[in-house]
């Protein structure tokens, strides 16, 4: 099942609602796994999608009826190009699909990386 677009999430854990168990508990390890490696990072909805955020956005992540689709921006996508090149993506997301194991390790060091770069722009920011 697909959530609904006109449907307007207000929490995650709504959101998380609006999907079947196997899918509710895959979301469940990939979110444990963003707030292990950003445990500094405030979780919210933006663009009706779970999403953390640490000196701007860090990372989004939603489900589809076939896959868990992860947005760590182009940059994150990049960075770890050769690690994700087994799966389908584009510039500034990765799917993983819901009949598989995710990449837990994986997902975490993309999340490390990109609290890092958010940091870095913000240290540059305070300098000038």
């Amino acid at each position: 099942m697909e959530a609904a677009p006109s449907h307007k999430f207000k929490t995650v854990e709504e959101y998380f609602a609006a999907f079947p168990e196997k899918t509710q508990q895959l979301m469940g390890s990939l979110r444990a796994t963003i707030k292990k490696a950003a445990p500094q990072a405030i979780e919210k909805i933006s663009y009706n999608m779970p999403a953390f955020m640490l000196e701007g956005m860090l990372v989004y992540y939603a489900a589809y009826d076939k896959h868990i689709g992860f947005y760590p921006t182009p940059s994150g996508i990049e960075a770890f190009k050769k690690e994700l090149s087994g799966y389908k993506g584009a510039k500034g997301s990765v799917q993983f699909p819901i009949d598989k194991t995710l990449p837990l390790d994986l997902i975490g060091q993309v999340v490390k990386f990109r609290v890092e770069e958010n940091l870095d722009k913000a240290r540059e920011k305070k300098k000038k």
